[in-house]
């Protein structure tokens, strides 16, 4: 139970990776839409159920754009709870055509720490406007083109990557934005793989991220991401190897999809 609080503050920041996977984008066909919404359910160690984290997409306007507002939400559940209680809420409001976000939201409270970030983009300046509302504090960074948010990357990639193009070994390096920081994140391709979730069998592709070595993960590659291999790229399953035992996220229910969510067929 030791890594209860660090895989929690965690959980959101890994599942907003799940698609940051290839080097190569072209654009398609919208992969999601107005509606669609996702649920997963987190374990600790394979048995230990840890805690449920949301994705809603909807259809508004700010400042006069249209835009996709993304609601995302994590809290623990069970036993956990009463050691640590977590309730985080992400918001990302990001361009429907370009997919670049203009504003993202950080409330969270986890075991009594807590933020709240209220971020602005200026995409045309390469700024990000950060308005600390604890603390009462306002910073602008500078910002690598082209920036996004850890909400806004989930969506931009299910839009905009050449998934019929990739090749096991291929690499991807993504700037993010996150708090006050730019962050650089590089993902490698394993392959295909059928996985068997609660929806039956699925043809997924398989990444690797590279993430940083010690407190947290047991080693750099310490990430696997299985994400479905059909239109919606649907966010199937997350292992976490950490320093201290493992956490697993996996899709729970979803509605609203865009495109048929594919099943394989036994014979």
């Amino acid at each position: 139970m030791i890594m209860t609080k660090i895989q929690m503050k965690k959980t959101l920041l890994i599942l907003s990776l799940i698609f940051v996977y290839h080097a190569g984008f072209s654009q398609q066909e919208p992969a999601f839409g107005d509606g669609e919404w996702f649920k997963f359910r987190m374990s600790y160690s394979n048995w230990l159920k840890a805690g449920n984290a949301t994705l809603l997409v909807k259809d508004e306007v700010l400042n006069e754009k249209p835009v996709y507002h993304v609601v995302g939400k994590g809290w623990t559940t069970g036993m956990i709870k009463w050691f640590f209680k977590v309730t985080d809420r992400y918001e990302s409001y990001f361009d429907k055509t370009t997919n670049l976000p203009y504003k993202f939201v950080r409330n969270i409270d986890e075991g009594g720490h807590t933020k709240d970030l209220e971020i602005e983009f200026d995409q045309d300046n390469n700024k990000a406007h950060v308005h600390d509302k604890k603390h009462k504090r306002k910073v602008v960074v500078d910002t690598k083109p082209n920036i996004q948010d850890m909400v806004s990357t989930f969506y931009y990639l299910r839009n905009n990557l050449d998934t019929e193009n990739l090749n096991v070994g291929d690499e991807v390096k993504i700037d993010m934005f996150f708090d006050e920081e730019n962050y650089g994140f590089k993902l490698q391709y394993l392959g295909e793989e059928i996985i068997d979730t609660d929806f039956g069998d699925v043809m997924s592709l398989k990444f690797r991220p590279y993430v940083m070595a010690g407190r947290v993960f047991k080693e750099e590659e310490s990430l696997t991401l299985w994400v479905s291999k059909d239109k919606n790229k649907l966010p199937l399953r997350i292992k976490a190897d950490l320093a201290v035992g493992s956490l697993r996220a996996d899709l729970d229910a979803f509605k609203g999809l865009k495109h048929p969510f594919n099943i394989v067929v036994k014979n």
